[in-house]
């Protein structure tokens, strides 16, 4: 019987190679490897020879039946498949006819062989360059099993790929991952270059688990050569925050840095969910921010009450904003925010004797300090915009309201006072409770 695609993929190896006829001297042989490849049997000058193809499924069912006919053809005028396949001289008796008809043979036959193991190559070399493997590991890994997939896409997107997505797996060395972990650094954004490993040493434990690689390049830089991982439950005291502000204040930094930073802990919203804010978010007169669900790390929408003082910066920082959609424009274009960085290297150049502070320690301070106050837990977690699980995750996002405004108010005071504690120090005229000393 003829072969059909399905019989074809359903070949199994055996102990011995084996071989099943399509009919017409074609067949395929199963080699105890698994390997399928193409043969062809025919009569030349009263001998039997035998001519090869190439392997299955690299040629289709299709093609192997139409290498059969020309293989034929080539029989009939007297000339050897096999022994042109194998590279002898087309003979010089032959007739033009002949000639011709071989040397199409060797151009669709056996160039196309070289081509196809080529491209065969290039496809598997492609599958294995660190951007398509990466991917390949989001969907099939970090994605379903991480609850903020998208922080993995955006390392992925913003720091691996474009320094080592072309390159093959194998290829990765050590000096790779230090130079995108450096680069990292650069921007003062020492614990995001630390992620940044933990990442790339997943990505590449995955690859070594599918034998795509040998060797996992992030492993073997340790941790502690990047950055010290960070506490959870370390918080500035109130008098580390009086000190730091009154350091963001005194310094040489830019007028609206200084209204972002104390923004940032007023707010207690991430770094990116402020320098990324449009006024078309801001609503002064209900003293509101909301901030769209695209860019909160739950992709949902997120209202911020704004207290008295928050309210009198962003009046001030429109002023700054010279008319631009962005409430923290660049430098150089009205048309975009501030970069991701622009806040952690201000902050570094600070002089202050704060220990080991970063940015994001603004939100954890402040839930510790309103926790401490007595301040319900549920106001805290939805001013954070974290999921409350349980029944008590039903409520809407302007679930207590009132009582968040009131909170926030009351932490803004808080701050006020840690600032003024002890000395005076002129930080504007923005509010009423910011008159110059």
């Amino acid at each position: 019987m003829a072969l059909t695609d399905t019989k074809l993929r359903k070949l199994k190896p055996r102990e011995q190679t084996f071989s099943e006829s399509d009919g017409g001297g074609l067949f395929i042989e199963v080699t105890p490897n698994g390997k399928k490849g193409w043969g062809l049997r025919y009569r030349l000058a009263g001998k039997q020879e035998k001519a090869r193809l190439g392997e299955y499924p690299a040629y289709s069912l299709a093609e192997a039946r139409a290498w059969r006919e020309d293989c034929a053809a080539l029989v009939k005028r007297g000339l050897s498949p096999m022994a042109l396949k194998r590279g002898d001289p087309i003979p010089n008796d032959a007739k033009p006819e002949a000639k011709e008809m071989a040397q199409s043979f060797l151009k669709n036959w056996c160039w196309q062989a070289v081509e196809k193991v080529r491209a065969k190559e290039a496809e598997a070399k492609a599958a294995d360059t660190v951007e398509a493997f990466a991917w390949r590991w989001y969907a099939e890994v970090a994605e379903p099993g991480n609850s903020s997939p998208r922080n993995i896409k955006r390392v992925l997107e913003k720091d691996v790929i474009p320094a080592i997505g072309a390159k093959q797996l194998a290829e990765v060395t050590v000096t790779d991952v230090l130079g995108i972990t450096d680069r990292i650094k650069a921007r003062g954004a020492d614990q995001m270059a630390l992620q940044t490993r933990n990442i790339m040493k997943r990505l590449f434990a995955y690859a070594i688990a599918r034998e795509k690689a040998t060797f996992n390049p992030a492993a073997a830089v340790e941790a502690k050569f990047i950055a010290t991982a960070r506490s959870r439950d370390v918080a500035l005291t109130s008098d580390e925050i009086g000190r730091l502000l009154r350091a963001i204040y005194q310094s040489s930094m830019k007028r609206a840095h200084k209204l972002a930073l104390h923004l940032l802990i007023l707010c207690m919203v991430r770094k990116s969910e402020l320098i990324e804010a449009r006024w078309e978010e801001i609503d002064f007169d209900k003293a509101e921010w909301a901030i769209p669900g695209e860019r909160m790390k739950k992709d949902k929408p997120h209202l911020v009450s704004l207290s008295r003082q928050a309210v009198a910066m962003f009046e001030e920082l429109k002023g700054l904003a010279i008319g631009s959609e962005w409430v923290f424009p660049s430098r150089g274009s009205l048309k975009k925010p501030i970069a991701h960085s622009t806040l952690n290297v201000a902050v570094r150049a600070l002089e202050f004797d704060v220990r080991d502070f970063v940015i994001h320690d603004f939100r954890r301070t402040a839930s510790t300090h309103l926790h401490e106050a007595g301040f319900n837990s549920d106001w805290i977690e939805k001013c954070l915009a974290h999921e409350t699980k349980g029944i008590r995750g039903v409520y809407n996002r302007a679930q207590y309201a009132d009582q968040r405004r009131e909170m926030l108010q009351w932490w803004a005071d808080f701050v006020d006072s840690q600032i003024e504690e002890g000395q005076k120090v002129i930080i504007g005229r923005f509010g009423k409770a910011y008159q110059a000393a």
